[in-house]
């Protein structure tokens, strides 16, 4: 990264700095991509949780200030943690699949300027499903609240997801965030099933309760309103597809709840 190029930019942003977040694990594979489209930024905060592969090594090579945790408290703490980090009078927070377009780059650089009654900034993702961008299927527009001033917004929210918390209104902005949500079918098996983990867990800690009529009722309805109600089916054979992940991810979320309760029952 251009030290002198930085530099520049920061003296012609006064009041107006930006700072880069994002939080990775194991992440080799895409952390360049994302990087690379912020090395504009005036701050590259990564917080890392332990990768075992090159993913910290690429981000110091990039020039991004690394801060490297062994535990994982889930999204939004660790963006936290990385926001903690920040001297900038501004925070554009991502994760490490995602990336910014030279459109988004120049419309984030407007509006820091002259921000008015906004804390911040609700940004559209434009994701893609198995090398197709997902137009419908309820996967656009993701409008995801990433753009911020420093110290009137933090992080809250689960083990899966996380959302914003601003102190104040939200703006929104046109260009989209790209986000390679899911690269081929084993990302996505190994997504649902970590996922629908996760899920039956919350829903186990909030004292839900599930039967096998629960998980069927409930996967049915979501390959429903995925492919008929959202108009899945305009986005070709990857809307049927992400229909029937989605039904699948649905289903043995409430399966692992139903078999949590039982396991629970068999210890008592």
């Amino acid at each position: 990264m251009n030290n002198g190029s930085r530099a520049s930019a920061t003296a012609d942003n006064t009041g107006h700095r930006i700072a880069a977040i994002v939080i990775t694990k194991n992440e080799e594979a895409v952390i360049r991509r994302c990087l690379e489209s912020v090395a504009w930024a005036d701050e590259i905060i990564l917080v890392d949780s332990g990768s075992s592969d090159r993913t910290v090594e690429i981000a110091r090579e990039l020039g991004a200030r690394t801060v490297v945790t062994a535990d994982w408290p889930g999204p939004g703490p660790q963006r936290n943690r990385a926001i903690d980090q920040a001297t900038t009078d501004w925070i554009l927070a991502l994760d490490a699949d995602e990336w910014v377009t030279p459109e988004l780059r120049d419309e984030i650089r407007e509006v820091v300027k002259a921000p008015g009654e906004y804390v911040g900034y609700r940004i559209p993702r434009l994701s893609s499903y198995c090398g197709r961008r997902m137009r419908h299927s309820g996967w656009w527009p993701d409008y995801v609240s990433r753009l911020f001033r420093r110290g009137r917004a933090r992080f809250g929210g689960g083990i899966v997801h996380d959302h914003l918390v601003p102190e104040g209104r939200m703006g929104k902005l046109t260009h989209p965030l790209l986000h390679e949500a899911i690269t081929d079918l084993d990302d996505m098996l190994s997504k649902l099933n970590s996922y629908s983990t996760w899920g039956a867990q919350t829903l186990h800690e909030r004292g839900r309760r599930a039967g096998l009529g629960t998980a069927l009722g409930h996967g049915a309805w979501t390959f429903i309103k995925t492919y008929l109600i959202r108009a899945g089916f305009l986005d070709g054979r990857e809307g049927f597809m992400l229909a029937v992940s989605n039904a699948e991810g649905a289903y043995y979320k409430y399966l692992k709840l139903m078999l949590m309760e039982r396991q629970e029952k068999n210890r008592r």
